[in-house]
């Protein structure tokens, strides 16, 4: 069927780029659409900190708040008191503004700087505003507010702090795609051997994202579409649509290499599409559905990845299949013969290629070079025992940001105001005796910095203001609000704020993690079964890929938790990841390795069923024959699987120009995983493991193994 297939987009090649072009153009025009209708994944409902926010939302509604910082003089000079507060009674006047805490209209002289060289101003706006709305009407007081005659005036606060990440994560994302696409196109010029052919792959590239765009654009229309399924899609799309456009494009120059010149350019994408495209289509199914898989377990943020997973490499996949092979067949007089590029000439041969290298080298020396690359790995996986989570503030912004000065200079000048409190509920009302008993148990409990019961809600419940010591999400506050949902208090309570949205997240995640792997690892192994007819080698490739992302992880826990190289990277480590971080590096690393270990297993499984030592064969079925099919394949997909890496490296290397320490964590990891999976896991960690096993590698319940 891939064989007629890879006939019909030759003879059919005008209306595959036709219908290519019209996504392109469609995608980059509409499909830009969703990073604008993608939104946060919700919270799970289910979780004691979403039913406070509902709760509090329904009974007493608050809207976003604007924090103005002014620094810089004394805040109680005479003449700049009377402009300050002509000022801000402007303020408090203006559409949107619903109310005001600052010390020179309401008295609030808590929120004098500790030093009397400034002061902070606190808007709150319309609960009932949108998102845009409540921008233009934060825009309007950050306006009115820089008029104020102080030295320095900074505006922050969460809302405009998320529209600066959600504006600067756009310009990282583009300038490192822009970057690294601009040094890509020219790598594969270099390596493949002119402009035509080296551009096949970015082309591709631009398919898959704009393609994938286009269908969130669609899904958007229809539900809610999580930024993580956009970021998955950008990243996952591009590194995938690369990989399969060279593994189709290598296997092209082979088929017509080995068809000599009188080979038909039908038959030899037939062929390509049967072998190679064979390959595309098992790595996009064993990616795509493992992905699928985490839909299943219903939680919002693993959801929202995969959503975007799963659309990025069915469109990957389709254009691996039919765009690449469309491409090539419009374009093949200008693909050189294998060798013609200028890096290429210069590259050893395909049996010494860096992977075969490695993979004669370990194959020789399979127990030393296993226990010592398994050493190395562990070690590197060694920090993720003190892997913590934290949720990313205005910290990760660049440091001319003005809403991270605003928050550094609350955390500087503001003792009071450096952290949130953590929200204490109770059915009872202030006045209840119950009330006061309740907040001197939670003053007396440890990391407490002060107790505020509130005025009554609405529904004549009590809210109580609890000031945890140290930062908004810091240890001390996580602990604080396990020690009170454990504590029996004499009264029942529910627990909510940033803090407590911190350990629920981190407690959901924890929860459905192992059953998202496993459902992970089944469908994976299960596909990887079918692929190579073996129970061995799914299980083995399993336990190299978990390995690998634990190496991954861990030296990304020692850069950016730990702080090691920080200043060559250009941030400032506050030891912690965002919790976000591993999820992403799990689906972007995951589908990559996964990616490259089907392309070798798939040359290798051809390798090993090949008829030259097929049935009747003197060493069929052997140890012997085995070792020769690992190094056959290897040989055979190490240069594609070589080439591949160091273009997606490239690509990833971009993301660590970002300014956003998010977008440096994604691009330094993603950079690290490729470059262990293909050299120490891929080169060495493979070719050993399946030269110990033998012919065991091959071995399934009821299939019999020779000695």
């Amino acid at each position: 069927m891939l064989e007629r297939m890879g006939h019909w987009v030759h003879r059919r090649r005008a209306v595959v780029l036709a219908a290519w072009t019209l996504v392109v153009l469609i995608g980059g025009v509409v499909g830009g659409a969703v990073f604008d209708l993608a939104e946060s994944p919700e919270a799970r409902a289910d979780v004691e900190s979403t039913l406070v926010e509902r709760r509090l939302d329904r009974v007493d509604p608050e809207g976003e708040q604007v924090v103005g910082v002014l620094s810089g003089d004394d805040a109680l000079g005479v003449a700049l008191s009377e402009e300050a507060a002509r000022i801000l009674h402007e303020v408090r006047e203006l559409p949107g503004v619903v109310d005001m805490r600052d010390p020179y209209t309401t008295g609030a002289s808590d929120l004098f700087a500790d030093d009397g060289q400034g002061a902070l101003v606190q808007v709150e706006l319309d609960p009932a505003l949108d998102d845009d709305d409540a921008l233009a009407a934060a825009d309007r007081v950050a306006d009115r507010l820089h008029t104020i005659p102080f030295p320095t005036v900074h505006v922050g606060g969460e809302l405009l702090a998320e529209d600066a990440f959600g504006a600067q994560a756009g310009s990282d994302a583009a300038r490192g795609e822009g970057v690294a696409l601009v040094v890509l196109l020219g790598v594969l010029v270099l390596v493949l051997g002119g402009w035509v052919v080296g551009a096949l792959p970015v082309v591709t590239a631009l398919g898959t994202v704009t393609g994938s765009l286009l269908c969130l654009t669609g899904l958007a229309g229809l539900t809610s579409v999580s930024e993580f399924a956009v970021n998955v899609v950008t990243l996952l799309g591009l590194g995938l649509s690369v990989d399969y456009s060279l593994l189709v494009l290598a296997r092209v120059r082979e088929e017509r290499a080995l068809g000599g010149k009188r080979a038909d350019l039908g038959d030899v994408l037939g062929r390509t599409v049967a072998t190679a495209g064979r390959t595309v289509l098992v790595s996009g199914l064993t990616v795509g559905c493992a992905l699928a898989g985490l839909i299943v377990l219903g939680d919002p943020i693993l959801t929202g990845m995969a959503v975007g997973g799963v659309v990025a490499v069915a469109v990957g996949t389709l254009a691996g299949l039919t765009l690449t092979p469309a491409l090539i067949s419009v374009a093949h007089a200008r693909i050189p013969a294998p060798g013609a590029g200028r890096l290429a000439r210069r590259a050893p041969a395909p049996e010494r290629s860096l992977l075969a290298r490695l993979a004669g080298f370990a194959q020789a020396r399979p127990w030393p070079v296993l226990v010592a690359t398994t050493g190395v790995l562990l070690v590197l996986a060694v920090p993720l025992l003190s892997l913590q989570l934290g949720s990313s503030d205005a910290r990760s912004l660049p440091a001319d940001s003005e809403s991270r000065l605003a928050y550094e200079a609350v955390q500087r000048d503001h003792a009071e105001e450096r952290t949130a409190p953590i929200t204490v509920l109770t059915d009872a009302s202030p006045d209840d005796p119950a009330v006061s008993a309740l907040a001197d148990r939670l003053a007396g409990l440890d990391d407490v910095d002060d107790v505020h019961v509130l005025d009554p809600l609405p529904d004549g419940s009590t809210q109580i203001a609890l000031d945890p010591e140290g930062r908004t999400y810091g240890l001390p506050a996580q602990r604080l609000v396990a020690e009170v949902r454990e504590r029996d208090l004499g009264a029942p309570v529910l627990v909510g704020g940033p803090a407590a949205e911190l350990v629920d997240a981190r407690t959901a995640i924890a929860e459905r993690l192992p059953l998202a792997v496993l459902v992970v690892m089944v469908v994976t192994g299960l596909l990887l079964l079918r692929l190579t007819g073996s129970l061995v080698v799914p299980l083995k490739a399993l336990a190299l890929n978990l390995l690998s992302l634990s190496a991954t992880l861990g030296v990304v826990v020692a850069i950016f938790q730990w702080g090691w190289g920080s200043s060559l990277l250009g941030f400032e480590s506050w030891g912690t990841l965002d919790i976000t971080t591993p999820l992403l590096l799990f689906m972007f690393a995951f589908g990559l390795s996964m990616d490259y270990h089907v392309f070798l297993l798939a040359r290798i499984k051809e390798a090993w069923d090949s008829p030259a030592r097929g049935r009747g064969a003197p060493e069929a079925g052997t140890r012997a024959a085995n070792d020769r099919a690992v190094l056959a394949g290897i040989t055979s997909s190490g240069p594609v699987v070589t080439l591949a890496a160091l273009a997606i490296s490239i690509v990833f290397l971009g993301f660590t120009l970002g300014e956003l320490v998010e977008v440096k964590q994604i691009g330094v990891g993603m950079t690290v995983a490729i470059l262990l999976d293909v050299t120490v896991v891929r080169g060495l960690l493979l070719p050993a493991a399946m030269t110990l096993l033998g012919q065991w590698n091959w071995w399934r319940p009821g299939r019999p193994v020779a000695g």
